[in-house]
Order: structure tokens, then sequence, then C-alpha cells
């Protein structure tokens, strides 16, 4: 096992994802077996899992590895938020410390079902929520990963899994995913099943997947679903991208709303026709909802915790559960039906356009001290419940990832991912 180093070493790393297909085109081909390609894997974690801290467990070292299946060479970080029958799920809380639960989360059963491996348990922030994992950012170590899904995204960016599992309640795939410089996929809500993954707020939860691409991202989510979401080498061709003028993109950093111009100008050179879509009174208010509603259900979730092992929170979580149990029912209520709403106005908004195109994150990671990130540009299509798939591909001019979204109308996942495979295509061979 590496030393774990007490000060990381800050500075820009080159760092290389594994591809899903790749991995598979070879075992099918004949040129490398599943136990290789796992063994491979578990190298990739013992070289650099000492200084990243992706992991809150590992696999045993005797763990079986299974030679048939559609995933089957493929090792799979799992975000410590989804239970696990043979490893501790502790929710990055010390109230769960070797809490060992029965039996494997449903996602987590499907993944092993198909033959892929579990590798180990990903380190999550807090029950999900704001307070830091101990993970760093693989491009720079100073740098915080995003949160909540921390580990899962920077073991993939690291290339130290192939794919690995997350959430979001609020942003906690996609921007993750923007930091680290992957492809992140929220799915259109209740597509994966988050049975056996904890809860903080039951009408956003929403189990996300990461891969080093959006191709690989895809051809996971289709295998884990059972839905026709892989993606050819074919590009969507005569969409309509709408540019998402929000409210809030005066938060943006310089470096991210050129990168979103940059990315408006490469689905024209696409041949799809971008158009601007202004953000009006019905979903701006939707978006400042989501907030409230995460923190009131998020008390409810979190009831015993928060009664019973108060101290044993952090101080950010544990006032923002005073927060959300001191909200009126009456409130909530009102929430609803103004997130109602904006789920109306947000499918209306498809009649102008395919996808959307927006940006994953305010800029670049943020330092490590400085927290996960704020979630802001995530708000809306996590209330919405509409797919939404970070696209890697450019640079802040320190050489940080700075991602992309493109979001679809509910149901239409193949779709964001079609585009967003396309999108990236053309990102990446500039």
């Amino acid at each position: 096992m590496s030393h774990r180093p007490s000060t990381p070493r800050p500075g820009f790393r080159a760092v290389t994802p594994v591809s899903i297909l790749d991995i598979r085109r070879r075992i099918e081909a004949g040129t490398l077996t599943p136990q290789a390609a796992i063994a491979q894997s578990r190298e990739r974690i013992d070289a650099a899992d000492g200084e990243l801290f992706a992991f809150a467990r590992r696999a045993a070292p005797d763990a079986p590895v299974l030679a048939q299946g559609p995933l089957a060479g493929i090792a799979l970080g799992i975000k410590d938020l989804f239970d696990t029958a043979d490893l501790p799920t502790e929710y990055g809380s010390p109230i769960y410390a070797g809490h060992q639960p029965r039996a494997d989360a449903a996602l987590v059963a499907v993944a092993r079902a198909a033959g892929a491996f579990v590798a180990g348990k990903t380190h999550t922030t807090e029950f999900a929520f704001m307070t830091p994992a101990p993970t760093r950012n693989p491009h720079d170590l100073a740098r915080s990963p995003g949160g909540s899904s921390s580990g899962s995204a920077a073991a993939v960016a690291a290339g130290l899994v192939a794919g690995a599992f997350g959430s979001q309640t609020a942003g906690s795939t996609i921007r993750p995913a923007s930091f680290c410089g992957i492809a992140g996929f929220k799915p259109s809500f209740r597509l994966l099943p988050t049975v056996g993954m904890k809860t903080f707020a039951w009408s956003l939860d929403t189990a996300g997947l990461f891969a080093g691409g959006v191709r690989d991202v895809a051809h996971l989510a289709a295998i884990l679903s059972g839905r026709d979401l892989g993606i050819g080498d074919d590009t969507p061709s005569a969409l309509r991208v709408g540019l998402y003028r929000s409210g809030i993109d005066g938060q943006l950093s310089p470096a991210m709303a050129d990168a979103w111009a940059q990315g408006a100008a490469a689905c024209e050179r696409l041949g799809w026709r971008v158009v601007d879509i202004v953000e009006d009174k019905t979903l701006r208010q939707a978006r400042e909802v989501q907030p409230l509603i995460q923190d009131y259900e998020g008390a409810v979730s979190l009831t015993y915790e928060r009664l019973h092992h108060g101290a044993s929170l952090s101080e950010a979580l544990r006032l923002a559960l005073q927060r959300g149990a001191a909200i009126p029912a009456e409130r909530y209520d009102d929430a609803r039906r103004t997130a109602r709403n904006g789920r109306r106005a947000v499918n209306a908004l498809f009649g102008n356009c395919d996808v959307i195109l927006s940006p994953s994150a305010p800029g670049e990671a943020p330092l490590f001290i400085e927290g996960t990130g704020d979630p802001a540009f995530n708000r809306l299509w996590t209330l919405a419940g509409t797919p939404c798939v970070n696209v890697p591909g450019l640079r802040s001019p320190s050489g940080l990832p700075l991602g992309l979204t493109i979001s679809a109308r509910f149901g239409r996942d193949k779709l964001a991912l079609a585009a967003a495979a396309g999108l990236e295509s053309i990102l990446c061979s500039a």
C-alpha cells in the first residue's frame, strides 16, 4: 500500500483516463483478459491513490473477477453512498463507521450481474452534502475534484478505474466531471434505480455515472439501464442548440465564459443551429427554489442522524439540517408547486431547441481549501429531471479542465448523449 503523504504536491499534472470501450474491444479480440484488465486497474490504484485519496475502501485481494458478461474486465468505483454487501458503506460520515449492509444497492447488483468488478468504495462528501471528502483533483492535488461524487470523478480521471457511480441532488455528478475533465452523465430522473442509495432529497436524488469519454459513459448507461443508449460514430445532424442565458451568468469566470463561446462555435461547425434562450421568471423561480426543497427533504431524510448524532455531523451539514427542519410544510408545498411549474417550463424550452448547452460549473476547480464548488449552474436541470451530460475537452489558461453541459428533454437521454459525443469529438480534435 502506498504511503499517504500529509501534504500533497500541487501543480498541473497530465492524467489519462482509460476507456471502457477500448477495454471491451481488446477483451473481445482476445488480446486482453478480464483478469488482466482488473489486475492493471489494481496496480494503478496502488501506484496513485496514496496521494489522490479517491478510495475509502478497496476490494479484497481475493475478490472474484468474472470472465463473462458485457462489463467483464471493467473496474468500477462505487460512490460510498451505495450499499455493498462485501464492503462497508459509511456515507462519508463517522456515524456509520464500519457499517456493513446485508445486500448490494440495486445498481451495484445490476453491474455485478453484467460482469463488472467493484474495485472499491470511492469517497463521498458527508451524506453527499458539501463538507469535503479527502479526495484531491488528479490534475492538481492542491485543488478540489468537486463534490459530492469526489472520489468517483477523481478515480476515473486518473485512470484508476474505467467507470464509476455517482449521484446528483444539486450538481454532484456534472460538477465533479467538469472539474476532473471526464464525461459525467446525470440521466433522466429515476432512469437508474436509487434503491440502496442513501437518500438526501427524494424528489431530487439521481444516480449518475462517470467514464473517460461520452461514448464510454453511454455504453455503461446502456448496459446498466437496459436501454438503447449506446452511441455510434455518426454525429447527429441539423440539431437546434439553445444557449441557456440565466440570471447567474455573471458568476462565470472569464475562462468558462470563453469555453461556453467555444462550445457554441463548435456546435456551429457541426452544422447545428445555435439560438439564445433567455431564462424567464418561472424558470428563475424554479432554479431558486431548488435549495429550499433540498434542505427540507434533507432534514426529513436525516431526522434520525440529526436528532441522535447531531454532534457527529459537520457544522455545515448540521446548520443545513436545522435550516431545513425550520421550513414549514406549507412553504415546502409552495416550493413543490413552483418546481412543478418549472418542470413544465423546461419541457416547453425544447419546443424551440433539441438540446441545451450551458456551463457545467462557474469555472475551473477551486482550491481544495475553498470547498467543492458551487452547483448553481446545475440546480435547474436536476430539479427538472432532464438528462445532462458533461462534455470534456476544454481547458482554462492554467490547463485545468472546463466542462459544458448538454441537456435534453426528459426521457431523451440518447439524444443528450449523442449530441454530447458529437460536441466532444470536435472539442477534443481542436
